[in-house]
């Protein structure tokens, strides 16, 4: 059997800051209800930090597991206003966000700080889900390749190539994400090629995923293609409609 065979689907649904107690009930309810789960995929909600005790009730027994959306490099301590990768572990989170481009952009989190995070979701028995990827003017340049080959490469030198056995990894155009772009199929399937053959001899058993605009119109051509393992989802994960029908076409 093939490596795209055995890599298992994932669809990651970040909700950025959005939500309250209300809605949050009715998108959980939403989604448990009309999503049982697939054997060959995993989906994951991760919401912001004050509602995980809200979504970790919510999806207990389902075939959803809990995420977050970032972390804090520092062990726990005086860091105020900062969450530790123990504290999210303390709340069953499986899976945590790291590198996304808005935190990057807006909190000027840079590469090196993105691998210290990386380095201690591990340290918690996190996985870490580490998005890359390049903005429209890198793009436009030809520097796409050059500039999450920079990323990846940063965080490998941290933490060491054989850390990718457990963690993720998340392409995610910066010129794509909420702007309703997606990436070509040809684009999408050459970065994420990229990324595997970056990742050496554990290339063909990381899972990688498509962030950027995913909707249930485009999802089946992207998850068509051989090198993309599923889908890291920001507005379609606010509906449990796209959510459940974005998890359907990855299986």
């Amino acid at each position: 059997m093939n490596e795209r065979h055995t890599r298992q689907r994932l669809v990651a649904g970040n909700w950025k800051m959005n939500g309250n107690l209300g809605d949050n009930a009715r998108l959980l309810e939403g989604i448990t209800a009309n999503w049982s789960g697939a054997e060959q995929v995993k989906a994951v909600i991760c919401p912001p930090f004050v509602y995980l005790p809200q979504v970790a009730k919510a999806i207990a027994g389902s075939a959803i597991e809990l995420g977050a959306q970032t972390v804090s490099e520092y062990k726990p301590g005086a860091c105020t206003g900062e969450v530790a990768a123990e504290m999210l572990a303390d709340w069953q989170c499986r899976y945590v966000i790291v590198g996304h481009s808005e935190r990057r952009r807006l909190q000027g989190e840079t590469d090196a700080q993105v691998a210290e995070k990386f380095h201690a979701a591990q340290e918690a028995g996190l996985i870490p889900i580490l998005c890359l990827g390049e903005s429209e003017q890198e793009r436009d340049a030809g520097l796409a390749l050059k500039t999450i080959g920079h990323q990846l490469s940063v965080v490998v030198e941290r933490v060491g190539i054989d850390a990718f056995a457990k963690a993720v990894v998340a392409y995610e155009p910066v010129w794509a994400v909420g702007t309703g772009k997606v990436a070509s199929p040809e684009q999408a399937e050459e970065v994420h090629r990229f990324i595997r053959a970056e990742l050496g001899e554990l290339g063909p058993s990381t899972q990688i995923l498509y962030g950027g605009s995913v909707k249930p119109g485009n999802a089946k051509q992207l998850f068509a293609l051989p090198d993309i393992d599923g889908a890291l989802l920001g507005g379609a994960s606010l509906s449990a409609e796209d959510f459940v029908a974005i998890c359907e076409a990855a299986a």
